[in-house]
């Protein structure tokens, strides 16, 4: 009974404190709107948000909960499957919530003074992040499609608010590549759940992976999915929102749409596809995300070194990442004897990626604003999350022997190869994204005791200790770290990837030096090309338009001319009936006479 109070109170309780803020502005006299002091809205209530759902990932059991009125008939459950999933993303969710709440304290003593427009976009944020925090829980315990889906939703759209809060020229850019891609992967998803499910007359996400394995059209279904979830997932193409939208968001909400949502991606994946099923038949497909998979993890980390900004270097980070993920999925459709193995190594691997690339994304404000601590003692620590996500110490290392110890069993060396060279691509971006940091680091002291500074400790905690603490399948991972002879295997892209690092600063600062050449491309890459490709077709639809104008100008034309002469047709018929009435009565007389003989003769 607790766990199923507690399954409601998950998704409830962010909910309540999301109407919270209104209703406290609605009870003190529209303080929104009237000038003087206002009412702190980021308090301790509101970062306990993810509260429940923390708790409910460490209670022990299973639990379903089964509402009939809700919808199509809910099913929400948590089970072994979905408990590292919740408790990594609630436990980072409540860590940006405390982190939060010290990165805008300028914006809230600012609301608090009577600035009304920095007010109401605190106000704003205030709302969005638990529901946008409610979405993601409730994708996560959902076992029906209907209640999957509506979370799905509610989080994408929801967190659109967090991208664009900063409300200037670069956070609506952001906004408006993520919205995009946000609708793109939004139809996808939405038409390949109704296609798979309406075909098998299902309404469970275990319903649907079964009838996805034996259908006729499955192939084209997991492939829509896959494109769908993809998006969100970062998937190479589809990637395009990350760099332009981690970078304008504020600290906290880029730790979450790094750390937790893209991983949303991931768990589309492994709820709708029929991933470990031989019958499925979806080898073509998986041999396909393999290859961009690799394509993603190399790509992303060859232009994430040429960005300036630190938020843009970890976006392409997270890029490169997912890439990998994302092969290892593809490893799971065309050889799906694996999967029951690699599944936990993927599972490792997505929490050691989502707590690690938070305590990152939370260190920048850190360097931003630094906590009163020696520089010998702050920037080890800011360090200390880049080098586990190379693989070369604490969940890293671990998450990296879990999946290259399936594959090199396997027989996929080759996929471990350009795996490894992805991990030389991510120490070359860990490299650089501490670089612009040293380079942007601010120098006006924080108190260490502060809500940023034991949030980001407490954050690189847990991602290096990951591996000890987050159960999966159904427990904690057996032996996670690697035996000593595997080490130099295991190690060598790091230290590969420290020294071009090492050669490549100290070339690029020669040049820099002597030819005053800086080399940079615009975060966002490919949103550029479809930008432009965007703009010819609108101007090529339009000159389309134009012709078809033209063109129904001139019918329009010869219509009028052929309506003139047929005009002057019929005027000219005049004549002629004045001639018939002058002989109307002749002609009947010379009628009735013929009509008359020929009775007579008759």
């Amino acid at each position: 009974m607790t766990a199923t109070l507690l399954l409601i109170l998950a998704v409830l309780w962010p909910l309540v404190l999301m109407l919270r803020s209104p209703l406290r502005l609605v009870m003190e006299q529209d303080a929104l709107w009237r000038p003087g002091p206002r009412p702190k809205l980021l308090d301790a209530w509101w970062a306990s948000a993810p509260l429940p759902a923390l708790v409910l990932a460490l209670w022990p059991g299973e639990a379903t909960l089964l509402l009939e009125g809700w919808l199509l008939g809910g099913v929400w459950q948590l089970d072994e499957a979905r408990r590292p999933w919740l408790l990594f993303s609630a436990l980072l969710w409540g860590l940006a919530g405390v982190y939060a709440r010290g990165y805008l304290i300028a914006e809230q003593q600012a609301g608090e003074a009577g600035d009304g427009d920095t007010f109401r976009r605190l106000t704003g944020l205030a709302m969005l992040w638990p529901l946008t925090l409610a979405g993601n829980l409730l994708l996560l315990l959902a076992e029906d499609i209907p209640s999957f889906y509506l979370g799905f939703a509610v989080m994408t759209f929801a967190a659109y608010g967090l991208v664009v809060h900063a409300d200037n020229r670069d956070a609506h850019l952001g906004g408006r590549a993520y919205l995009i891609m946000a609708l793109f992967g939004e139809a996808l998803i939405l038409g390949g759940l109704l296609w798979a499910a309406g075909s098998a007359e299902t309404l469970t996400l275990t319903g649907l992976r079964e009838s996805i394995a034996v259908a006729e059209q499955g192939p084209w279904m997991a492939a829509m999915l896959w494109l769908g979830f993809g998006v969100k997932a970062g998937v190479v193409g589809l990637h395009v929102w990350l760099p332009l939208a981690h970078p304008v968001a504020p600290t906290p909400a880029s730790a979450i749409l790094s750390g937790v949502m893209i991983k949303a991606g991931l768990v589309g994946w492994l709820s709708v596809l029929p991933l470990g099923d031989p019958a499925a038949g979806l080898e073509p497909l998986g041999r396909l995300v393999t290859v961009l998979g690799v394509a993603g993890a190399l790509g992303a980390a060859l232009f994430g070194i040429t960005q300036r900004h630190p938020k843009a270097v970890l976006a392409y980070s997270s890029v490169s990442q997912m890439g990998m993920l994302t092969a290892l999925v593809g490893i799971g459709l065309t050889d799906p004897a694996l999967w029951p193995a690699l599944s936990v190594a993927v599972v490792l691997f997505a929490a050691h990626h989502g707590m690690t690339k938070g305590a990152l994304f939370l260190g920048i404000g850190i360097s931003e604003h630094p906590p009163r601590l020696p520089t010998w003692l702050l920037w080890p620590l800011l360090a200390l999350p880049a080098l586990s996500l190379t693989g070369a110490l604490a969940s890293g290392l671990a998450s990296k022997w879990a999946f290259k110890s399936v594959l090199y069993e396997g027989g996929h060396g080759a996929l471990l190869t350009w795996l490894s060279l992805a991990a030389v691509g991510t120490t070359l971006l860990m490299a650089r994204a501490l670089w612009r940091q040293w380079r942007e680091r601010g120098l006006h002291a924080i108190p260490l005791l502060g809500a940023m500074p034991l949030a980001w400790l407490f954050a690189i905690v847990a991602a290096t200790s990951l591996p000890l603490w987050l159960p999966v399948a159904g427990g904690v991972v057996d032996a996670p770290w690697p035996p000593p002879d595997e080490l130099p295997g295991l190690l060598w892209p790091a230290g590969a990837g420290l020294a071009l690092a090492g050669l490549g600063f100290y070339g690029l600062a020669d040049i820099t030096r002597r030819r005053r050449v800086v080399w940079r491309l615009m975060p966002g890459d490919l949103w550029w090309l479809y930008a432009a490709l965007t703009r010819r077709f609108g101007v090529g639809l339009k000159a389309f338009g134009d012709g078809l104008e033209t063109r129904g100008s001139r019918l329009r034309a010869r219509l009028v001319a052929q309506e003139k002469r047929a005009m002057a047709w019929i005027d000219g018929l005049t004549r002629y009936e004045r001639r018939f009435r002058q002989l109307a009565v002749p002609l009947m007389i010379g009628v009735a006479v013929l009509l008359l003989l020929g009775f007579w003769l008759e």
